[in-house]
């Protein structure tokens, strides 16, 4: 019996000093990394500050190309899928994992793999939160250097002829300034300059309306007086005599439009109509049998015998489109 419990307290303390929870539950993830920093069995795995497992193991490929690091967690923790794990070397202390919490909704599960970072950015985050003077000098170098480029880039003998030929740009832009600032001071000039002619012109046009002042009083005197002259013309008599004249016309119309009177009967009777086609069907037959028995109303004959054939019933064929045809019909 003492043999038994001296091995189980030996399996027991050997399985401690290597990071095993033996009477804890817990739950297991994987890693993978290219390069461990010097990870190891064992070592701490940290969340938030907190150690909340350790690393079981190391699983490493032939080609020692993809390394698989095998961790248990504390059962009761929830690690959002999207969290990932970073290795964090330290010269001072053991290397340990960190394990950096997403806000997904979802957790990982026992025996589910969590997401890894290059170890080379853990090393860049690791100096610049341990100096961040080294990046500041960093970036004042590459800015510097950057400097120094642009100063040779300018300094070159192309760029030298461009700054020469700019230059001299610039002095004859400076030359026409000067002269339009001399054209422009001529123009202001108050003595002979156009800008002083323009006003004296225009004073001489006031002084002129000034003069002219009563005339001009004058001939607004008398726009007024023939507007007050339009405006008492008995224009309401004019009107009411074209009301009356437009209500005559109107009835007139209306007269004419009836069946009253001598015009209106004449407009508006269709016996006229009726009466005037008759007659003019009666005169075109008559035409056309003249024309086809010429013989039935002129005798040319020695014993004055009459031309006794029958008479047209119908049109001849050049009188188609008559009248008396088309009534006919």
């Amino acid at each position: 019996m003492l043999a038994i419990i001296v091995i189980a307290a030996f399996i027991i303390g050997f399985n401690f000093l290597k990071g095993k929870n033996v009477f804890g539950h817990t739950k297991t993830l994987y890693a993978k990394f290219s390069n461990i920093q010097g990870l190891s069995a064992s070592n701490p795995v940290i969340i938030n500050g907190m150690q909340v497992g350790t690393v079981k193991e190391i699983i490493n490929d032939k080609s020692m190309n993809d390394l698989t690091v095998v961790f248990s967690i504390d059962k009761d923790i929830d690690i959002p899928s999207n969290s990932f794990a970073a290795i964090y070397p330290n010269p001072l202390t053991q290397t340990r994992v960190e394990i950096k919490l997403g806000d997904a909704k979802k957790y990982l599960k026992d025996n589910d793999s969590i997401k890894s970072l290059p170890s080379s950015a853990y090393l860049d985050d690791v100096i610049n939160k341990v100096d961040p003077v080294i990046l500041s000098v960093n970036n004042a170098i590459q800015s510097l250097d950057t400097l120094i480029k642009k100063v040779a880039y300018v300094v070159d003998a192309n760029n030298k002829n461009n700054l020469t030929a700019s230059i001299e740009n610039l002095n004859k832009i400076t030359a026409s300034i000067l002269a339009s600032s001399a054209s422009l001071e001529k123009f202001l000039n108050t003595e002979n300059g156009p800008l002083a002619s323009t006003l004296q012109n225009a004073n001489a046009f006031a002084a002129n309306l000034k003069a002219n002042n009563e005339k001009i009083d004058h001939i607004i005197s008398n726009i007024d007086k023939s507007t007050e002259k339009i405006a008492t013309l008995d224009l309401e008599q004019t009107i009411r005599s074209l009301n009356a004249a437009v209500i005559s016309i109107k009835n007139t119309l209306t007269k004419l439009n009836s069946s009253e009177g001598s015009m209106g009967m004449l407009l508006n009777d269709p016996a006229l109509y009726r009466n005037l086609t008759a007659t003019s069907n009666k005169l075109n037959l008559l035409l056309d049998d003249l024309k086809t028995n010429p013989k039935r109303y002129l005798s040319v004959s020695v014993f004055g015998k009459k031309d006794k054939g029958v008479s047209l019933t119908h049109p001849l064929p050049d009188t188609l489109n008559a009248p008396y045809l088309q009534q006919k019909n």
